[in-house]
């Protein structure tokens, strides 16, 4: 097999993994804290209910389909 070829193929599985399970990989790749951890930073930030409406972003149509808003 051809390096180009090998290439292509990893890059294919790759996106393949990426489209299939995209939650997943959010696990992965979001740190673990503990819970001392997330009660000073629950301290430090507040909770999300507490913030202002203006103050965030509802992002879950733009996961939910992908980067794209339908």
């Amino acid at each position: 097999m051809e390096i180009h070829e090998l290439k292509a193929l990893i890059k294919e599985s790759i996106r393949e993994v990426l489209r299939e399970e995209p939650m997943l990989l959010c696990q992965v790749l979001i740190p673990y804290a503990s819970d001392e951890e997330q009660a000073e930073l629950n301290q430090i930030f507040g909770s999300p209910s507490d913030y202002e409406e203006e103050e965030s972003v509802d992002m879950t149509e733009w996961v939910k389909y992908g980067n794209q808003i339908p």
